[in-house]
């Protein structure tokens, strides 16, 4: 991670591993929800525990952007529409790191993306098609909510979550082919060559056992809540 670039750059430790694990964790579970949902059936009993999976890493990705890795943080990549504007004319200023972790753009859809997943998992939970799959805390809501959430989670959301994922696959084309900038080997490696000098995330033995006691809380707190409910 130190090693220095003639020209004045250096490698960059941006992702630390428990973000990266995150992110293809949950790249791999949203796919297979998608597929498992796709094919119904017996499948459904996996859409279920996929959808599980979903809420134990979104709540670790909500509890990290507080106490994870510098770029990792919401504090990091939280923009007032002014400074989003400056970004898109193109006027940033020294200390505004946007190549660095999350740009304007880039963080516009992270949260949407959360947003949507978290939307997608909490429907799903109170859904209810009147065939054969029912959430299981759809006996806590109303039949009218119920009817709602199903709706949302089998129409809307369902579009808007493939819109993002499409969005998301053609951002990381366009800066490879555009920019020369390869987004998908930082978010493998960690590291991205920046001007020396930049900040770096925290990504020692310390912060990683953080992240593995704050995962297996989360998962645990899914189990206990499928249990209960169950």
């Amino acid at each position: 991670m130190s090693d220095h670039l003639s020209d004045g750059r250096t490698a960059v430790r941006v992702w630390d591993l428990p973000t990266r694990l995150f992110h293809w964790t949950l790249a791999v579970t949203v796919v297979a929800s998608i597929v498992t949902a796709k094919i119904g059936g017996n499948a459904m009993t996996w859409h279920f525990r996929l959808g599980y999976v979903a809420l134990a890493l979104l709540a670790f990705r909500l509890l990290w952007g507080l106490v994870g890795g510098r770029w990792s943080r919401f504090a990091s990549f939280v923009y007032a529409p002014s400074t989003l504007w400056r970004y898109l004319r193109g006027e940033a200023r020294p200390g505004d790191h946007f190549e660095v972790g999350h740009n304007p753009l880039g963080a516009g859809s992270v949260f949407a993306m959360l947003a949507i997943l978290l939307a997608q998992v909490a429907t799903g939970l109170v859904a209810d098609d009147e065939i054969a799959n029912v959430g299981p805390l759809n006996r806590f809501v109303s039949g009218a909510t119920a009817k709602l959430a199903t709706s949302w989670h089998h129409h809307w959301g369902q579009w808007i979550l493939l819109a993002l994922v499409a969005l998301h696959v053609a951002a990381i084309v366009w800066y490879r082919v555009r920019k020369r900038t390869n987004l998908v080997g930082a978010m493998v490696g960690g590291d991205k060559t920046l001007p020396v000098g930049t900040p770096a995330s925290r990504d020692d033995l310390g912060a990683r056992l953080l992240a593995l006691v704050l995962a297996a809380a989360c998962a645990a707190g899914v189990v206990g809540m499928a249990r209960w409910a169950g």
